[in-house]
């Protein structure tokens, strides 16, 4: 008794003969052109070529493509999954936020950026502006340590 269909079919083929048809360029007629194998573009390119061979050269040394050191490789698994948490917890918080804290976020963006343009106002101003904003500052404080 046969173990598996599997057997069964298996027989079946190799008494039925082969299933595949034998090409005719193998029977010697000079008539016919025999065909080319084609060339794989992928195969053919020298980048592949070049790093073929390079893994070759590292598999006759013993080197695999894994060889960075245990450590190194823990490292980076501990840090990709920091990296991954952190953007989880920063989806949850963003979902969790009520129209409340939403609105204050913006306003805080707001006051940031004209803050910002302030900024780049007082950057653009002449020199002698600044030294006399400068001036009225430290007037400001010597009196007011007078009075203290």
């Amino acid at each position: 008794l046969p173990a598996s269909m599997y057997t069964e079919i298996q027989r079946e083929r190799s008494d039925g003969g082969n299933i595949l048809t034998h090409p005719d360029y193998i029977d010697g007629n000079p008539d016919l052109i025999k065909p080319k194998k084609l060339i794989n573009p992928v195969k053919a390119s020298k980048s592949h070529q070049e790093l073929h061979r390079e893994l070759l050269m590292n598999h006759k040394r013993g080197l695999g493509v894994e060889s960075k050191p245990e450590l190194q490789r823990v490292l980076e698994h501990r840090r990709r999954n920091q990296i991954i948490k952190q953007k989880k917890e920063e989806e949850e918080a963003k979902k969790l936020q009520s129209p409340f804290e939403k609105e204050l976020l913006k306003r805080h963006q707001r006051l940031d950026q004209l803050e910002k343009e302030q900024e780049k106002e007082e950057d653009h101003a002449p020199e002698f502006i600044k030294v006399k904003e400068n001036l009225r500052r430290t007037t400001t404080v010597s009196e007011d340590e007078k009075a203290a």
